[in-house]
């Protein structure tokens, strides 16, 4: 066994490689952009090398940079993680080459099923099905455009080189095709250097469908079971979880049979996963499965699968790179209960899923569950990389059980002031399709306006909460019994009560565009446990949680001119100024400007000044963070103007568009 080993990665799955590392007494090297110098695996790490600027482009994506960490750091072994240079066969032959060992699959495994035409070419040979498609070489748009037209809408257009839920562009109509071909090779070329595509036939009802593989240098391929990950947002996987619901044993034992003859079919060595798309139209059936791709990596879920089986992967690639044999036979892997796992994005689900940068002022995740993350407190989300930042996993006797702790659990999250989709994770646990096992890959675009729009809090409650927790505050001297009240000099306001007995309060405000007048406050005597309002809703103040009826708020940052409040993973700023409480979220800005979320570049305008337009139409397109973001018209209305072009790079918070609202 080598006795250390370098991370050519970041953030969580840099750390928990480091994590079975020092299990197993193998010192850690990591390697870090100029954007990562203060990142927590580099301080995890028991050595760190710089190696760029923050671009990965300048840094993790430089194979002879790499390499020159891990010659001056004696590296005796790299693992590279998911995304970056993983899959990149040239990486791995150079550090085997440099005498190295690569922990990863063989780089003629990683040509072989790296082009995901040529993938499903050899997977017909080997006998394992395919889905109905075109996989040519002509790449035309009109050879593509006919093609999608004999196959049959819709269809799915995928970047050859594709991976991660990049390059990819569902098409519905034939009249939308050139659009989206145009749109997906942007982002292929982008992403991965090259834009040639392949076409699907698109799967009304699909389930995405995976199976864990790992084989070894003496011939020997097993499976640990599949994963069931058909949710998904943009082809960007959101839960996952093991074992897949509805999944009986004869249509297991035919799924997991494929993923080895793949596997085999290729000379498999190390940790990788056979994907499957399933049509679930009548539940899963061995006949209506067939290969979508192979990863020839580890794969961002894995935890899942380590659940269930009780067996540590990272480890097995440690032992198989070695020259080991699996650990276990087939018939000695066990499967055990059911996990789930949930990917903690940086991301505003209220503002169209745009994604968040900043200070993690405020991070406090469960700490009874398995979280896997790269960041903490006082940490940085970066613009230049992937915006997840944590992974929760949960393992439980039964699924019902897994599902509701783990909403539980993204219900716990605390972040401010980066905005999460905790809380759409929360409701999307809960959501009756996904209790009851009725899933699909459609599920969330399905219920988008329902999983993504922050209800319950709902504004009036924070409201409330923010008042009981103020007024405490004041009653009981807490952080100075001087601190003025949050209902004093609003019109039409009144207040007072006494210490020793009952007292009332109103307040005239707005709540956002919302007016609110109602009563707000009795006195009961009884220990600041107050009446609340005409319905008479029970609340107290328990240390920093604020207590509404059946709803819980955690309390932090007591500003003089607002609070936080944390309750169902949704953060709620609430602020007293001049009579209005403000509350964090939102979507495009009220007067139709459309701004820049992040530094990025412009690729495209499907709108022109003086188009009409309606809510959710595409205006602008920015890319940043490894994707396309649409800037969308927050109502109907006109087109008034566009300040940028293609090709532009903008600022955050750069105005790139504006919408008029229809009158």
């Amino acid at each position: 066994m080598f006795k250390s080993v370098l991370v050519a990665n970041r953030g969580e799955i840099a750390c928990r490689v480091f994590r079975t590392a020092k299990r197993m007494g193998i010192r850690t090297i990591a390697v870090y952009s100029e954007a990562d110098a203060g990142a927590l695996h580099v301080r995890e790490a028991d050595e760190a090398v710089l190696i760029g600027p923050a671009a990965a482009r300048e840094s993790y994506l430089v194979a002879d940079k790499v390499l020159a960490a891990a010659r001056a750091t004696g590296a005796e072994a790299i693992h590279p993680g998911y995304g970056f240079l993983s899959e990149n066969a040239e990486f791995a032959e150079a550090v085997m080459a440099a005498g190295i060992v690569w922990i990863g699959a063989p780089p003629a495994s990683i040509r072989a099923m790296g082009l995901k035409d040529a993938a499903k070419k050899l997977m017909v040979e080997a006998g394992v099905p395919v889905t109905p498609g075109y996989m040519g070489e002509d790449q035309s748009p009109d050879r593509l455009k006919s093609e999608a037209d004999a196959i049959g809408y819709p269809v799915l257009i995928k970047a050859v080189a594709g991976g991660g839920g990049k390059g990819m562009r569902r098409v519905d109509a034939g009249e939308a095709f050139l659009d989206g071909l145009a749109s997906c090779r942007r982002e292929a070329a982008s992403s991965f250097g090259d834009d040639r595509v392949l076409i699907e036939k698109y799967i009304l009802s699909p389930r995405h469908i995976e199976v864990q593989v790992f084989g070894d240098s003496h011939g020997e391929v097993v499976h640990l079971y599949e994963r069931d990950c058909s949710l998904q947002r943009r082809h960007q996987k959101v839960i996952e979880e093991a074992p897949a619901p509805g999944m009986d044993a004869a249509t297991r034992e035919a799924v997991t049979s494929a993923a080895v003859k793949a596997a085999k079919a290729v000379n498999y060595i190390g940790a990788g996963t056979i994907e499957f798309i399933a049509d679930a139209s009548d539940g899963l059936k061995a006949d209506r499965i067939w290969f979508m791709e192979m990863n020839t990596r580890l794969q961002v879920e894995h935890p899942v699968t380590e659940a269930i089986t009780g067996v540590d992967l990272v480890e097995w690639q440690f032992r198989a790179a070695a020259g080991e044999p699996v650990p276990l036979k087939q018939a000695d892997i066990p499967m055990n209960g059911w996990a789930m796992e949930a990917r903690l994005y940086a991301e505003d689900p209220a503002n169209g899923f745009l994604p968040s940068i900043g200070r993690l002022d405020h991070f406090v995740l469960p700490d009874d569950i398995r979280v896997d993350t790269g960041v903490e407190q006082g940490g940085e989300v970066s613009q230049f990389y992937d915006p997840m930042i944590a992974k929760l996993i949960v393992h439980e006797d039964t699924r019902a059980a897994a599902a509701e702790r783990l909403a539980q659990a993204c219900g716990e999250v605390e972040v401010w002031p980066v905005r999460t989709n905790a809380g759409f994770l929360t409701r999307l646990l809960r959501h009756p399709r996904f209790v009851t096992a009725d899933v699909d890959t459609g599920l969330i675009a399905a219920e988008a306006d329902t999983l993504a729009a922050a209800h319950d809090p709902d504004i009036e409650a924070a409201a409330i909460a923010l008042a009981a927790e103020d007024e405490w505050h004041s009653r009981t001297g807490f952080k100075g019994a001087d601190r003025a009240s949050p209902f004093e000099g609003l019109p039409g306001a009144t207040f007072g009560f006494r210490l020793n007995g009952p007292s009332s309060a109103s307040y005239a405000a707005r709540i956002g565009s919302k007016p609110v007048v109602r009563p707000v406050l009795t006195d009961t005597t009884d220990g600041f446990k107050w009446l609340i309002g005409a319905d008479q809703i029970p609340a107290e103040v328990v240390n920093q949680q604020v207590l509404v009826g059946d709803r819980v708020f955690n309390w932090a940052y007591g500003e003089d001119d607002g609070d936080i409040l944390f309750a169902d993973g949704e953060a709620i700023s609430v602020a007293w100024r001049g009579g209005v409480a403000e509350r964090a979220g939102g979507g495009s800005a009220s007067d139709g400007s459309l701004r820049a979320p992040m530094p990025g570049k412009i690729v495209a305008t499907p709108a022109r000044a003086g188009d009409i337009v309606t809510r959710g139409q595409p205006i602008i397109v920015l890319e940043a963070m490894k994707m396309e973001h649409a800037l969308v018209a927050p109502f109907d209305g006109v087109v008034g103007e566009i300040g940028f072009a293609v090709g532009d790079q903008v600022t955050a918070d750069a105005v790139l568009a504006k919408v008029e609202a229809s009158t």
